[in-house]
């Protein structure tokens, strides 16, 4: 079912916090809404869900018109970050609630509930209660809830905030497995970026309402439109110098340092003051130009090694490397910038 925003307008009062947004999710695909707290996110997701009314602008599911239609009569699924399960009945009965709620016969509801209980791997808990489950095992009887009616949309509101690291991403997997499987439209809501990457087949990030970039997760990665985007997406993030472009190459002040630039970029910025963004995996002991600075902090990270590297004027170069490097913590080093990889953005933060 392909979900269209036209021109949506959202205000609370006399605040806009939503000024005519377009967004077009299509059929099939699950894409993230992805961004810091206030941007809108959870809100353009009630507004499809029918939570919230638009102000202006139309709301499609397929070619049918829902701006004005009600929740129940829009057929989603709905997961919130809280579970919202009812504590007092089985797991059963609250994954067929929805069921009895639209007065399907019992022996129906016990089938599709026992059908949607395997695929979200729970059949062996359906007679137990909320309180009797870990966080993960809630999450996926809140997920076959939502599943049960088979929904045209499934609307997944930071439905992963709750859980701790490991469930998390057994989550991440198992609800993508899902989404596959089912062939549904799903809209995910999200701070987190490794989520929005690793579940979805496309990531729109917002910002004061509005959506700064949307496209496949690689390549949001490869090619942000600006230091925002650049700066959300990456773990551990990547790391940002000012100063001059100069016959051809971006001039690091402190240290002087010449990092070649693309030949027809650097010529029609010549002079130019910029920004450039260096991810931790292209600043490596053994790339091209060479930069020196101390080590101020490392964290171990398993099987990677976190370093960052203060430059003189206090600027920091992150580096993730695998195991052999012996440096300390204080330890002055010379490693390298990939040039070819670096990301050039103008004084307001746009890519070059």
């Amino acid at each position: 079912m392909r979900i269209l925003l036209e021109n949506f307008t959202k205000k609370f009062g006399d605040l806009t916090i939503i000024d005519g947004m377009d967004l077009e999710v299509h059929d099939g695909e699950m894409i993230a809404l992805l961004g810091g707290s206030g941007c809108g996110k959870s809100t353009t997701l009630f507004a499809i869900c029918g939570i919230h009314k638009v102000n202006g602008g139309r709301i499609f599911f397929g070619d049918h018109d829902v701006t004005n239609v009600t929740t129940q009569e829009r057929n989603v699924g709905v997961v919130f970050q809280s579970f919202a399960l009812y504590p007092h009945m089985t797991v059963e009965n609250n994954i067929g609630f929805p069921l009895k709620l639209r007065k399907e016969s019992t022996g129906d509801i016990k089938r599709k509930v026992g059908e949607i209980a395997e695929m979200v791997h729970i059949e062996a808990l359906l007679q137990r209660r909320p309180g009797e489950l870990s966080g993960g095992q809630q999450q996926r009887v809140a997920l076959a809830r939502a599943l049960v009616r088979r929904p045209d949309v499934l609307l997944l509101d930071e439905p992963l905030a709750n859980l701790d690291a490991t469930l998390r991403l057994e989550m991440r997997s198992e609800i993508r497995r899902i989404q596959h499987e089912t062939g549904i439209t799903a809209v995910l809501v999200t701070h987190d970026q490794t989520e929005a990457m690793s579940m979805c087949d496309r990531i729109a990030i917002m910002d004061a309402g509005k959506i700064v970039q949307i496209t496949e997760p690689k390549d949001m990665y490869d090619n942000p439109v600006s230091d925002f985007v650049a700066g959300f997406l990456g773990s551990p993030p990547i790391a940002f110098l000012s100063g001059k472009i100069e016959d051809g190459h971006f001039i690091e002040p402190s240290t002087k340092t010449k990092i070649p630039l693309d030949h027809e970029m650097a010529k029609s910025n010549n002079g130019r003051t910029v920004s450039i963004g260096i991810r931790p995996e292209y600043f490596q002991p053994n790339n091209g130009t060479a930069v020196s600075g101390k080590v101020s902090f490392i964290e171990s990270q398993g099987r990677e090694t976190l370093y960052n590297v203060m430059l003189p004027d206090g600027k920091i170069l992150r580096s993730i490397q695998g195991e052999g490097s012996v440096a300390k913590i204080g330890d002055t080093v010379e490693w390298g910038i990939n040039a070819p990889k670096i990301l050039v953005f103008d004084e307001d933060g746009k890519r070059i």
